[in-house]
């Protein structure tokens, strides 16, 4: 795959983009010519808005945004075992005990 190049505004920078395909496991390869500062085990923050997919590597976030969004993910995924009926109830003690362990 070739690297193509759009400038978007004469005060913008150039930006790069390829084409890249979903596979039936939901899997997407980033083309080549795009990885050249991407390695193996990097980790990615995707915010999908309005059909637009946006991915940014974790390691330039802040640390507090990071921690922001690995709460938020815990969050969302308590909300979605409740939802299912396997949301563990406990006392408030017991929430609070190992609230504190964290």
């Amino acid at each position: 795959m070739h690297k193509d190049y759009i400038a978007v505004s004469p005060a913008l920078p150039i930006m790069e983009y390829a084409i890249a395909r979903i596979s039936t496991k939901g899997q997407m390869v980033i083309p080549q010519a795009l990885r050249t500062d991407i390695k193996a085990g990097d980790e990615f923050l995707i915010v999908h808005d309005n059909g637009k997919f946006i991915l940014k590597k974790l390691k330039d976030l802040s640390e507090d945004l990071i921690d922001d969004l690995r709460f938020a993910e815990q969050v969302e995924q308590t909300w979605k075992e409740r939802e299912k009926g396997t949301f563990r109830r406990s006392s408030k003690d017991d929430f609070l005990e190992e609230l504190r362990a964290c």
